[in-house]
């Protein structure tokens, strides 16, 4: 019971690191400046997303504590909290992702939107990603390899959060989108638009960094490994539903936008447009929740390449 409470934890503070940082950093350049102002919605979802982040984290804490106490009872007792903040990486790492996200929580509350806030949230959410591999399997290879594959894992997170930060922010433009107003025509466009080029960069980076972490995660030597424990299902898990998000990454980018683009003169073709691209996208971010899951779950097992030292 407590391993489920520590994976939706985690898949909680995932969800929320992404949007923390692909979101206001889609704002800054997916949408003009007078555009971005404009919209009513990052503010709501973005004060919820920094609530979660802590919310999630402290608990976090709690229940990890108690997983290497044996009981939540014993992980609330201040000699285990303090042993796990003190004595270990990950609780340093969980009151980090908590401060960090309630001092931009009061940031959203207190200022108004601007591209100043969203730089600093930008900032909030690059810590916040990158605290997720310092303190997991990306952190724990040792000797020669120890910072290519930290540095391959920071940008494995970066990546993800910049694009799942976009897929939540044009989720959202899609269906609040008012047919017939050539002004939310535009901005939606221009948001696909915007987002095309840096989205085949984040999934260029996707692929060449989770080459590297693979690389040591799994190794040559224990390729067979994919098929033999549940953490190479895991992985081929991830790969094929990244594979299922890339293809509709590019039907958005090669079918769809273009076909919005076509149709913004006729209303009825218009409305079909933006119907196909609501479902799409709604798709692709039921397939990002569920590789969301399954990272949370890769996150809590030895990986195939712990099978060298017979972890």
């Amino acid at each position: 019971m407590l391993d489920l409470l520590v994976i939706g934890l985690r898949l909680a503070q995932y969800g929320a690191a992404v949007i923390l940082l692909g979101t206001p950093l889609f704002l800054l350049y997916g949408l003009r400046a007078t555009d971005a102002l404009a919209q009513t919605w990052p503010r709501p979802l973005l004060v919820a997303t920094c609530a979660v982040v802590a919310v999630a984290s402290a608990a976090g804490l709690v229940a990890q504590t108690s997983v290497m106490a044996g009981s939540i009872i014993e992980g609330l007792k201040p000699a285990s909290l303090g042993f796990m903040i003190t004595g270990t990486t990950l609780g340093p790492a969980f009151l980090l992702r908590a401060g960090i996200a309630l001092a931009a929580l009061a940031l959203v509350l207190l200022s108004q939107p601007s591209r100043r806030q969203w730089m600093v949230l930008v900032v909030a959410g690059l810590v916040v990603s990158a605290s997720f591999a310092w303190t997991g399997h990306g952190a724990a290879t040792e000797g020669p390899g120890h910072y290519p594959h930290l540095v391959g894992a920071i940008l494995h997170s970066w990546s993800a959060a910049l694009w799942l930060g976009a897929l939540a922010a044009l989720l959202t433009m899609a269906s609040r989108h008012r047919p017939g107003d050539p002004v939310s025509d535009r901005v939606l466009h221009q948001a696909l638009h915007g987002f095309s080029g840096v989205g085949t960069l984040a999934a260029a980076v996707l692929i060449l960094s989770g080459l590297v972490n693979s690389w040591f995660m799994v190794g040559v030597d224990q390729i067979g490994g994919l098929v033999t424990t549940l953490y190479g299902w895991l992985l081929i898990a991830k790969l094929g539903l990244f594979g299922m998000m890339l293809a509709l990454a590019a039907s958005n980018r090669f079918h769809l936008t273009p076909g919005m683009a076509s149709a913004l003169d006729d209303p009825d073709d218009l409305r079909v447009a933006v119907s196909r691209l609501k479902c799409s996208l709604a798709i692709e971010t039921l397939v990002a929740l569920a590789l969301l899951a399954v990272v949370a779950v890769m996150g809590t097992l030895a990986p195939v390449s712990a099978m060298d030292m017979g972890l």
